[in-house]
């Protein structure tokens, strides 16, 4: 229950994002409602299909193979994908198009660092 009152939560900021991203791109307001809409209620409803579709066995299953920390580790992957691809070379076009060696390093290092610090730690 807890994660589908955080997952709510983000929500809102998502949600308002989304819109100011549509009305900026001039999109008719009717679309935009019909947009949030669909947007709003994804979330909700494929978690609680999620949750009732997978039965105890399933759950037991999940668990066996760390589904949590797959799903985690597809969501930071995610976030990196968005970083790199559409804010990056945003900021070297604002830097004159240039990509300094350090900005690079500090990229492949933020996206090494949650390996380096497992390492050594097991369950």
């Amino acid at each position: 229950m807890i994660v589908f009152i955080a997952i709510m939560l983000h929500k809102a900021p998502a949600a308002f994002g989304l819109v100011t991203f549509l009305m900026h791109e001039g999109i008719d307001r009717k679309k935009i409602r019909k947009h949030l809409m669909i947007f709003s209620l994804a979330a909700p409803l494929l978690t609680l299909i999620t949750y009732f579709g997978i039965g105890q066995e399933g759950k037991e299953k999940l668990s066996a193979v760390n589904a949590t920390g797959v799903a985690m580790l597809f969501s930071a992957g995610t976030f990196l994908y968005v970083a790199t691809v559409h804010v990056l070379p945003e900021l070297s076009h604002r830097a004159g198009g240039v990509f300094r060696a350090n900005q690079l390093f500090a990229l492949v290092l933020g996206a090494m660092l949650p390996l380096l610090l497992t390492m050594g730690h097991h369950h």
